[in-house]
């Protein structure tokens, strides 16, 4: 299994650095999506024995991040007539050293975890660590609203990378609660944005500093 997961994780590590280093919104919402479909399928190959759970889930996750949302956002950035990032916070060198150096702390800190036998050899924390943060810099560090949506599901991502070491032990409505709130709140995200867009020329977030009653 390690020959499959580990390739995998990489991938999906591979993708958090095209999310900060790319300007263009619907490239970043194109990695998150492939991120999303590649972290569904890892319940299939994390477990053995996963069960017709386990494979709800597969499917859900599948369809909610690598179709249902991504398509959701692809809508609300023609709604507001948006294309890419200008000038972020961070600059896109930075925010690609930080996430480097995320990820390089994240590797050595998962080496301190108490983790089970079978899962200290994968990937899984390193990425799942790597993946929050890369998720945290986006939310903290982009002005266009739709960009800090992405990062809330990248910081999503991870946790539920995390949360497949305890697939077996969380109960199935549990995991498909997390996905219902992630969809939810998405959906709640995509409506301000479309009023952003509505009331000002552009969707950065700086613009809410001006809303008064």
């Amino acid at each position: 299994m390690v020959q499959i997961i580990d390739p995998l994780l990489i991938l999906a590590l591979a993708l958090n650095f095209v999310a900060l280093g790319v300007s263009r919104i619907r490239g970043v919402i194109n990695a998150v999506a492939l991120q999303g479909i590649l972290l569904g399928t890892l319940p299939l190959f994390v477990h053995s024995e996963i069960g017709i759970r386990g494979i709800l889930l597969v499917v859900v996750t599948i369809g909610l991040k690598g179709f249902v949302i991504p398509g959701f956002l692809v809508h609300a950035m023609r709604e507001a007539n948006i294309q890419q990032e200008v000038k972020p916070i961070v600059n896109y060198m930075s925010s690609l050293l930080l996430g480097g150096v995320g990820t390089g702390l994240a590797m050595m800190f998962s080496n301190t975890l108490p983790l089970a036998e079978e899962h200290t050899a994968l990937l899984v924390v390193p990425a799942s660590l790597a993946t929050v943060w890369t998720g945290f810099l986006m939310l903290t560090t982009r002005k266009k609203a739709i960009m800090q949506v992405l990062g809330y599901l990248l910081l999503e991502n991870g946790i539920f990378l995390f949360g497949l070491l305890l697939l077996e032990a969380v109960p199935f409505l549990v995991e498909v609660g997390v996905l219902l709130d992630l969809f939810t709140g998405v959906f709640v995200m995509g409506i301000i944005i479309h009023q952003i867009s509505l009331e000002f020329a552009s969707i950065s977030t700086e613009h809410l500093t001006e809303l008064k009653e």
